[in-house]
């Protein structure tokens, strides 16, 4: 994961309800979505932040909107925005796949250190944070029980990571995909698999309601979804005619549907996560 831009765009943190008490609140840090799902007498929590005084200030955020308990908390993926402050949450559950669990235990402090490089007003912080692995793990799927409603959570198949969860309320008809989506700037390629990406999107194009939560960025709907389905179709094949000598990296970055540094992570992740292609393109 290379450093992310804090503070993408200024947007308003304050509580959107996007379905029936489910609600989402847009951080100006990273520009970040939290979920929150509120059951007859607990909530569900959606990723955490990236440090403890940010998980802080959550926890806090999450008390003025409700005096249910936190007992349960999903994280997306093993990304330290998303992820790291877990510990302030205990003792609820954690939730995430079952690489996202690994992720952690064996890359969080290599991730740890980078973080402390790229914000260093955070490092004491950092330095001093307990690190907390999901412990309830998921391989495929799973049903959580949140007070009396159900959360569907899905790993789809490799992405953005190789351990996305999506979360679905399906009586709220709202979908969390974590970073699978990003509205407002181009996806990140850092852990990506970009050969296998659209392929991921487009099953949740099958599964996702009308309502989409992307992991930064405003509330979109399944055309989002769509759209960005095509794009990472189009880097896909662009990233199997790089691989299979059909054309050059400085060809693709003119006809890639991304900046120029997007793509260039891109197509080295299609290198590193490659496995032999034929002359048909990118495997499904």
């Amino acid at each position: 994961m290379g450093a992310p831009v804090n503070g993408r765009r200024a947007a308003a943190a304050v509580w959107q309800e996007v379905g029936e008490r489910v609600f989402r609140r847009r951080y100006r840090s990273f520009d970040l979505n939290v979920g929150a799902v509120l059951g007859d007498d607990e909530v569900l929590l959606i990723d955490t932040r990236s440090w403890r005084a940010e998980a802080q200030e959550l926890l806090a955020d999450l008390r003025a909107l409700t005096s249910l308990p936190c007992r349960q908390v999903v994280n997306t993926h093993a990304h330290f925005d998303h992820c790291f402050g877990n510990v302030v949450f205990r003792p609820a559950a954690f939730w995430g796949q079952r690489r996202c669990a690994t992720n952690l235990r064996e890359h969080g402090e290599r991730q740890r250190r980078n973080v402390i490089g790229w914000y260093p007003d955070a490092a004491a912080d950092l330095a001093a944070l307990e690190l907390v692995p999901p412990d309830r793990l998921v391989d495929e799927r799973a049903t959580v029980e949140v007070g009396g409603r159900r959360v569907e959570l899905s790993h789809l198949g490799r992405g953005h990571t190789d351990n996305d969860l999506v979360a679905i309320v399906p009586d709220a008809g709202v979908t969390f995909a974590g970073d699978l989506i990003e509205e407002g700037a181009p996806p990140s390629f850092g852990d990506a698999w970009p050969l296998e990406w659209p392929a991921t999107l487009e099953r949740l194009l099958d599964r996702a309601t009308a309502v989409v939560v992307p992991g930064h960025g405003d509330v979109a709907g399944r055309g989002l979804i769509a759209a960005q389905a095509g794009e990472q179709r189009a880097m896909a094949a662009l990233c199997a005619q790089v691989l299979a000598g059909r054309q050059t990296a400085e060809e693709a970055l003119r006809r890639a549907p991304y900046p120029a540094e997007t793509t260039r992570m891109a197509l080295e992740r299609a290198r590193v996560t490659s496995t032999p292609i034929d002359s048909t393109g990118p495997r499904p």
